[in-house]
């Protein structure tokens, strides 16, 4: 007897810039210090998420061309950030902190190599200046669109003037 197995490999990645034009130069520096004072690196990178069951359904749709299914496109996915530390659940529907933020995909993302998609977001120096503790990508802006999964992971303060990418991968095998 043959069994199938699929995996899923999501790998979460931060990279913390001083500035927007050191993000534009491309200066990641070796740490960084957030709004609250604590030492970060310049890059971080954590693994995991839930899948949430709205995020499921949305790809099964995809799949099959059930329903009116919106892509996680570059047109229409949003990675996003909050500050809630209530653990991730499937039934939750988008990130649960009172302040959220959601940033549209960076020019030529998502992009998909061998059996891997990645997308990105860009958070300027005046956007989501608060805890990084919660994330998500979802097809449209706001909570209100389908997030596909959910993440919690303290990642530090995002303070003013400071630009953060996030970056989710996900790999197929």
């Amino acid at each position: 007897m043959v069994a199938d197995k699929g995996m899923m490999e999501k790998k979460w990645i931060i990279r913390r810039y001083n500035s927007y034009q050191d993000y534009l130069d491309g200066k990641l520096p070796d740490k960084i210090i957030d709004a609250t004072g604590k030492e970060l690196p310049g890059e971080s990178v954590f693994y995991h998420n839930v899948l949430l069951s709205e995020g499921i359904t949305e790809m099964l749709n995809l799949l099959t061309g059930l329903g009116t299914p919106t892509a996680f496109s570059n047109a229409s996915a949003y990675l996003g950030v909050g500050e809630s530390t209530t653990a991730a659940d499937a039934t939750q529907t988008g990130l649960l902190g009172t302040t959220v933020t959601y940033k549209p995909m960076e020019t030529g993302y998502p992009t998909i190599s061998g059996g891997t998609v990645t997308w990105r977001s860009v958070f300027d120096g005046v956007s989501a200046n608060n805890a990084w503790q919660e994330f998500t990508v979802a097809n449209g802006s706001d909570n209100t669109a389908v997030n596909l999964n959910r993440k919690v992971d303290d990642q530090g303060t995002k303070a003013s003037g400071q630009t953060w990418t996030l970056d989710l991968e996900i790999t197929w095998s």
